[in-house]
């Protein structure tokens, strides 16, 4: 009870420094443009006034039913629209304070009338991006972590992006901070008893050694969470593909076949891609930025030397950061047997270089390996006879036709696979860390109980240093939810909100 009262105390005080805490604002919430309903807002204490007055209600309707309403304007009387308006007395409002909504036709001057006639009443002053949103935080009806999963939520643009968004905003990642946080609250509080009463023959003995089992407990918990492949952050960012290769291997053709239309160029000429392509894909569901970098080769030009070496400086660097590198190798231009590349070991990599002349670049070969490395051999329409495909199981090498497509449905699948792997289940087991500003915070909270253990381990000497310890571990989660220190994020939490949210 206590903790909820701070909970309750901080959150109003920090409601009572905000500047526009005590206006009521206005906006439009269904978005910009001609549609057939849109959606106004209200928030704020003179929200009843507003429905009062365009609702021509001689008295506040009844919660949360839509009523059928001439809108007038209420300097001119004149009728804006019919349409429903919506009466939210807070608590129970998305906001916390009292909400109006009006539900009107979406034409432009029907929008632009119903904001006029809001903007002449006394009071009343246009939203700011996130302003609804942050009002809700405020008054205790979100916290930090589902403001955050409302914002990716609207923003998500696949599946598996709007399925994590959705548990977020359901509030799974707080429960489980929140969960952390009791845990680390219990264990000061009883360290905090130690100080104080060490003493006493009325503490329990050996109540220090069950903190240290808990906080233990609670740090390999911590660090399980943290280590979790970045797939939460893949998911809300997009995974990065990239596409390397020796030109005219078909990375363009690779790229243009993911990406169901022309995105790149493709000539039976060498050097066509010059730079790095990128492109924004939904596959099967999960976000991927498939970049289709410039093709390396040997030139005699000077100028067409120094674009290839920044055009293969930039491709380094899109090596490093990709979560998966699709290396793509011309076959025909193999020059063994190409059954002796079935080999799921990084060796094939150098078994390429020694076998495909194209294959050169030793500088980003280096850089490639098993775990992130998806090799495709294309124009397998070219090969003789005499060479022979063993079926390869390891999923490292697929055998592909850019030109008849013969193979492109198997490389699709194994990489839904490699897809799935990098991003995960957005539903399975605990929820995923989502945000960079999260893992901060956590990893700070780890160094803090590491710190706190190895106070302990000193002897009880240390035991109070070791208790503040536990408060900046309680203080950094705290941060993640907006349990403490929250107005200095506020400003990066709602820069992408969008008004009317």
């Amino acid at each position: 009870m206590a903790t909820r009262g701070l909970v309750r105390l901080f959150t109003r005080t920090l409601f009572d420094m905000s500047s526009s805490s005590g206006d009521t604002v206005f906006a439009l919430s269904s978005g910009q443009g001609k549609c057939g309903v849109a959606v106004i807002r209200v928030s704020g204490p003179r929200a009843s006034d507003v429905i009062l007055n365009l609702g021509q209600f001689k008295s506040l309707p009844k919660p949360r039913a839509a009523t059928l309403r001439r809108l007038r304007d209420p300097l001119s009387g004149d009728i804006i629209d019919h349409g429903l308006s919506i009466w939210f007395p807070g608590p129970n409002s998305f906001t916390g304070e009292d909400c109006v909504e009006f539900h009107v036709h979406g034409g432009k001057a029907v929008i632009s009338s119903v904001l006029n006639s809001l903007s002449s009443l006394p009071g009343l002053k246009h939203a700011e991006p996130g302003d609804f949103t942050k009002r809700a935080l405020l008054n205790g009806k979100l916290d930090l972590t589902e403001v955050e999963g409302l914002s990716d939520l609207i923003h998500a643009e696949t599946e598996a992006q709007r399925k994590q968004a959705l548990r977020q905003m359901k509030g799974d990642l707080s429960k489980l901070y929140n969960g952390w946080s009791e845990s680390l609250l219990k264990s000061l509080a009883n360290v905090e008893a130690i100080i104080d009463f060490g003493e006493d023959e009325n503490i329990e003995e050996g109540l220090l050694e069950q903190v240290c089992r808990q906080i233990e407990e609670l740090s390999k918990e911590i660090q399980s969470h943290l280590q979790d492949g970045r797939r939460g952050e893949r998911l809300r960012s997009g995974i990065q593909v990239t596409i390397i290769g020796a030109p005219n291997a078909g990375k363009s053709s690779l790229l243009n076949i993911l990406c169901q239309r022309p995105a790149a160029i493709v000539s039976p000429y060498a050097g066509t891609t010059r730079d790095v392509i990128e492109s924004s894909l939904d596959i099967s569901g999960y976000p991927v930025v498939i970049s289709d970098t410039a093709g390396l080769r040997q030139v005699s030009d000077p100028v067409e030397k120094e674009g290839i070496k920044r055009a293969v400086e930039r491709t380094h660097c899109r090596v490093e950061s990709a979560d998966l590198n699709i290396l793509i190798v011309d076959s025909s231009l193999c020059k063994d047997n190409l059954s002796t590349l079935q080999c799921p070991e990084p060796e094939v990599l150098k078994k390429l270089c020694s076998m495909n002349p194209s294959v050169s670049e030793e500088r980003v070969l280096e850089r490639l390996n098993h775990n992130n490395t998806l090799i495709v051999m294309n124009k397998t329409d070219l090969l003789p006879s005499s060479h022979t495909i063993a079926p390869d199981n390891s999923n490292l090498i697929c055998w592909v036709s850019c030109t008849t497509r013969k193979g492109i449905e198997n490389f699709l699948d194994v990489l839904k696979n490699r897809l799935q792997m990098l991003g995960g289940d957005p539903l399975a087991d605990s929820p995923h860390l989502t945000q960079q500003r999260h893992r901060h915070h956590l990893q700070d909270c780890s160094c803090s109980i590491q710190r706190f253990l190895d106070c302990v381990k000193k002897g009880e000497s240390d035991i109070v240093v070791a208790a503040e310890e536990l408060r900046s571990a309680l203080k950094e989660i705290g941060r993640i939810t907006g349990k403490t220190d929250v107005e200095e994020i506020l400003d990066v939490i709602f820069k992408d909100f969008c008004i009317g949210k």
